[in-house]
């Protein structure tokens, strides 16, 4: 997907966000995330959205302190708060438009440039708790499936390539997804005792592989759905002990 799609994609998501956010109210509970309202989803995505145009527009090139990033998240109360968010989204979208496509600022993730992993990844994180939101108001969640496609191979080639917590204990472990509805396929080796990780954009033979839509496989490795149009082969143990271990931050 191109840059242009990525940021098209994040003005949507986020104005849908905003609407289910509205419908659902803000001291719904949210069911993917337990310890969080609506409120709290809303303040959070749009401290990531203010975090996020921070390294475009100044170009900084190391990622703030813990400390650093609080001001980010200085959300304002109920009365302000969608308001809020809509400007901050708004702000973050027109800033990756506008960046120089030799933009050199703070990625955490290899891409082609940072420009394009700001827009890939804000789209993808905003489409992530646009779900969130929809799931607390009741609504239906579609997802276009070549967005999906892109966001697992955001994951396998992204997030899973770094390094991070194995799931293998005596044997190397191989986990494949597959998707039914898009060029979309990837493999993952974990070693044992070891936090090193090899992805493959191919469906290798694995222990276990996880076929389906594109939307639905979007969905479980993010933890917002369950198995229910996806195709387990081989061990299906393996998924509970992935989502126990395999943890995706930013």
């Amino acid at each position: 997907m191109d840059i242009a799609t990525h940021i098209a994609a994040l003005r949507r998501n986020a104005s849908d966000l905003a609407d289910a956010a509205q419908k659902a109210g803000l001291d719904a509970p949210v069911p993917s995330c337990p310890d969080w309202r609506v409120r709290d989803l809303v303040a959070h995505t749009g401290g990531v959205h203010r975090w996020a145009a921070s390294y475009v527009t100044t170009g900084r090139r190391e990622p703030y302190s813990e400390e650093q990033q609080e001001a980010f998240f200085d959300a304002p109360g109920d009365a302000g708060l969608l308001t809020w968010f809509r400007a901050g989204y708004a702000a973050l979208a027109d800033a990756i438009e506008a960046a120089d496509p030799d933009l050199d600022c703070y990625a955490f993730l290899a891409a082609p440039s940072p420009r394009r992993f700001w827009a890939r990844r804000q789209a993808h994180e905003t489409a992530v708790h646009r779900v969130d939101a929809q799931l607390a108001a009741g609504l239906e969640i579609p997802l276009d499936p070549r967005f999906a496609a892109d966001g697992v191979g955001e994951l396998f080639g992204g997030f899973l390539a770094r390094r991070g917590t194995s799931i293998a204990t005596d044997a190397p472990i191989r986990i494949a997804v597959r998707a039914t509805d898009a060029d979309c396929a990837w493999t993952i080796t974990f070693e044992p005792g070891s936090r090193e990780r090899v992805t493959v954009p191919a469906a290798e033979p694995a222990d276990l592989l996880m076929s389906g839509p594109a939307a639905d496989l979007y969905l479980l490795l993010w933890n917002r759905g369950g198995t229910e149009r996806i195709t387990l082969d081989g061990d299906a143990a393996l998924l509970d002990r992935w989502r126990e271990k395999v943890k995706i931050t930013w």
